[in-house]
């Protein structure tokens, strides 16, 4: 069985506003409250899993989050690098 192109697979529908702005604030939320929880009160890598989550929310809603973190790419290579390695994002070249 081979698998679709990714041309012949359905176009998403695009979110709403209210879902993007809820998942921003979830995203948000996390990376907030995720190290004040997981440091002391859970054990485990609760605290490093739930501020990767919170980052993945918000670069995935909001345009200005994502111009942000596009500066801290080219300013930080190798840290981002471990960045989109925790986010399971594929490298894109850079524009030249």
């Amino acid at each position: 069985m081979t698998t679709p192109s990714p041309s012949a697979r359905k176009p998403r529908r695009p979110r709403s506003l209210a879902r993007r702005g809820a998942e921003i604030t979830a995203g948000v939320m996390l990376m907030i409250l995720s190290p004040i929880i997981g440091g002391p009160l859970i054990p485990g890598p609760f605290g490093f899993i739930g501020s990767a989550i919170g980052l993945a929310l918000v670069l995935r809603n909001s345009h200005g989050a994502r111009k942000r973190y596009v500066g801290f790419k080219r300013r930080y290579p190798k840290i981002a690098h471990w960045v989109d390695m925790g986010l399971r994002r594929r490298k894109r070249p850079r524009p030249e």
